[in-house]
């Protein structure tokens, strides 16, 4: 192995595979040759659908640095994130992104996310979660009230 940092990642995804936490999937997010924050999925041990190993490692770094953005940081996965875990990603303002395993590899043992990567691209009309539209004008006010506030931070 010459990365030490994807050694780390693999290690964290071979610890959820032996402790059935979810899918072999493991990241750590590394700032300035620093290891921040390792995790695997954990998606079955924590019933959460989100916890995918991108982004808890997201949260454990932003926790353990004390800000949410981490674009003085880059992560290693065992695998391409997933539209979600790219997503979170790009919140985070991750500087880059080194992976292993690509997603037509994870196609390959039951991880399919091309339903996904097809509607984000405008490939597919076919919507799984039906969506509609309610009481826009009570929450833009929740907006305006945002705004108005002197002391409000973007992030």
């Amino acid at each position: 192995m010459k990365n030490m940092y994807m050694a780390k990642a693999i290690q964290e995804a071979e610890r959820g595979v032996r402790s059935n936490h979810g899918g072999p999937f493991g990241a750590v997010i590394v700032r300035n040759g620093a290891l921040i924050a390792a995790a695997h999925n954990q998606v079955l041990r924590d019933h959460d659908p989100t916890a995918h190993a991108e982004v808890l490692a997201v949260r454990r770094a932003a926790k353990k640095l004390q800000h949410f953005d981490l674009s003085d940081c880059e992560i290693y996965t065992t695998c391409e994130p997933c539209p979600m875990c790219l997503a979170a990603l790009y919140w985070a303002r991750i500087d880059k992104i080194y992976y292993g395993c690509t997603r037509l590899d994870a196609a390959e043992i039951g991880f399919d996310d091309d339903l996904i990567y097809r509607i984000l691209a405008g490939r597919c009309n076919r919507e799984r979660i039906e969506t509609e539209t309610i009481e826009r004008e009570a929450c833009l006010q929740v907006f305006k009230r945002w705004l108005e506030k002197s002391d409000r931070r973007l992030y």
